[in-house]
């Protein structure tokens, strides 16, 4: 299960970065607080599903390919 949740926020951080955008921004756009935000990258929480539908939709990318792209970060 650890292995899960540091792969997706793994996932989260590459997804953020590569959009050459900060945590603030991100936190901004999913409309989650920053140092929350933070904690998922750092695999210390557990979002919910609802959460995890935020973070996709600020990143403008679908739930499935956010959740295949920490499948990705897990291999």
């Amino acid at each position: 299960m650890t292995e899960l949740i540091n792969s997706f926020g793994a996932a989260v951080r590459h997804l953020r970065e590569a959009q050459g955008w900060s945590q603030e921004l991100l936190a901004e756009k999913a409309d989650l607080n920053r140092s929350y935000l933070g904690e998922v990258e750092r695999g210390k929480v557990i979002p919910s599903l609802a959460t995890v539908a935020k973070l996709a939709a600020a990143l403008e990318i679908s739930l499935s390919r956010l959740l295949s792209h920490c499948e990705q970060q897990a291999a």
